[in-house]
């Protein structure tokens, strides 16, 4: 398979994670234009949600695109649209340098508001955690959230990270304090249902690093 990646599923409870594919990006930058976030906070490191509106969706699009174009062994990014009930709802995001080396995945994500404060946060970040350390190999699993995002590090909390140093960053003009943070196979509060995994090949753990 030219693409091992399509093939890919996770499955929890509620969710279905697959890397993106058209369609699936055409209704996430729906999610992206019912809101993500309140206009008086940005919880990422590039406020891509204050680009013009009329030009949001095409940039979100280029985005993603472009990640494929430099998917390689050596730099990926699997960016899996989290689905509930087959409708998608945000994205959930995992990405290595020299995973073969290294051993060190990191993660990100967002939701549409809508699907907010139900825990779909815990559960697909869980989700992706478990295949990072279960089938890929991670040693260990980096995230990081600014210091006003409280549910993001409720999440890293709950999963069991540990914190790891701060940066400050300044995405809208005025300094704000990202926090990092770290998880390893042996800290992972692991959640009690089991994870459902297709499509996870020889030929996709050597893409990735890990065969």
């Amino acid at each position: 398979m030219h693409w091992p990646q399509s093939a890919l599923v996770l499955r929890t409870p509620r969710l279905e994670l697959r890397p993106d594919d058209d369609a699936g990006l055409a209704e996430l930058v729906d999610v992206a234009y019912r809101g993500v976030h309140p206009p008086d906070r940005m919880p990422f490191l590039q406020p891509w949600t204050d680009a013009d509106p009329r030009y949001l969706g095409r940039g979100a699009l280029q985005y993603f695109w472009g990640e494929r174009a430099r998917f390689a062994p050596s730099s990926w990014a699997l960016h899996f649209l989290v689905r509930v009930d087959g409708a998608v709802v945000g994205v959930q995001t995992l990405r290595a340098d020299e995973f073969g080396v290294c051993r060190e995945v990191a993660s990100g994500s967002w939701l549409g508001l809508a699907a907010q404060g139900r825990g779909i946060g815990t559960e697909m970040r869980a989700a992706v955690l478990r295949y990072a350390f279960d089938l890929l190999g991670a040693r260990h699993a980096r995230s990081e959230a600014f210091s006003d995002n409280a549910a993001s590090l409720r999440v890293s909390e709950k999963l069991g990270y540990v914190p790891d140093g701060f940066e400050i960053h300044s995405p809208r003009g005025e300094p704000a304090r990202n926090l990092r943070l770290r998880l390893t196979p042996a800290t992972f509060r692991r959640p009690d249902w089991p994870l459902e995994v297709e499509g996870h090949t020889a030929e996709l753990a050597g893409l990735l690093g890990a065969g």
